[in-house]
């Protein structure tokens, strides 16, 4: 299923352009709302979807997305609520691809093989486990070898040239580089580094690398996709939607899509 991730950058590529990748919370602030701007993303410019699954104690994510995920949690989203959205997603679209991106905890608890073959038949194309380094995610990715899909590494500043080898390894469709140290939303680092470091991580990996983590504007997002193979925005998106509604939500995303792509 890695052939639609495959796709996007191939197509982007062709035209010398970013993928631009847009994180929403599943189920935030209900599940209706957030089905619609799920189903609505790709209208509005976005190439592939992260769709992530709330967490009780997310501690890579900023007050936003972790606000997010307290709101979703209490409108009563689940794991299988996220993968139950990614299959009514899939009624209407076939190529646009969709990754689930969170924490381990509910996905140890569903079984890595349980996870894997549900999020196959819902249509899921890979996944973004932020807590599970290389060192412990063989089963996952074992699970995720029978069903190809995607284990989607993350990369960030401090990974060393010791360290980055084992980081790509058996990473599929693209590698995630954190443009910072710290949490979601927070202050992007400068310019020149991402420069460098997507250079670095694009050489070790041979995939296409996307740069997240504090992409807020579309200035910002125009800059970063000189460099980079796509360009990921999460928390701009997700405090749009919460505080002005889905509306300014999906004229945001278009607006940082259009930016992404240099138009």
């Amino acid at each position: 299923m890695t052939h639609r991730i495959d796709t996007v950058f191939t197509n982007r590529k062709a035209k010398g352009q970013a993928a631009f990748v847009a994180y929403i919370m599943g189920g935030d602030p209900d599940r209706k709302t957030s089905q619609q701007v799920l189903n609505a993303l790709p209208s509005h410019g976005v190439d592939i979807i992260e769709l992530g699954m709330p967490f009780t104690d997310p501690a890579a994510d900023g007050p936003t997305i972790e606000e997010a995920g307290l709101r979703s949690l209490a409108a009563g989203t689940t794991l299988t609520t996220i993968l139950e959205m990614a299959t009514e997603f899939r009624k209407n679209n076939d190529t646009t691809p969709l990754i689930i991106m969170g924490y381990c905890n509910p996905v140890h608890h569903m079984g890595y093989a349980n996870f894997a073959k549900a999020a196959k038949e819902a249509g899921i194309d890979g996944a973004i486990i932020v807590d599970l380094p290389p060192e412990e995610d063989a089963g996952l990715r074992d699970a995720f070898e029978v069903h190809d899909l995607a284990l989607i590494r993350l990369a960030t500043p401090t990974t060393d040239e010791a360290r980055l080898p084992r980081v790509v390894e058996g990473t599929k469709g693209f590698v995630y580089y954190v443009s910072m140290t710290g949490i979601t939303g927070a202050a992007f680092s400068q310019a020149g580094s991402v420069t460098e470091q997507v250079a670095k991580v694009r050489k070790a990996s041979g995939l296409p690398v996307v740069v997240g983590f504090g992409v807020k504007t579309p200035e910002r997002a125009a800059e970063v996709a000189k460099d980079a193979d796509g360009v990921v925005v999460g928390s701009a998106i997700v405090k749009e939607l919460h505080e002005n509604g889905a509306e300014a939500a999906l004229a945001l995303v278009k607006t940082l899509a259009n930016a992404t792509h240099g138009a």
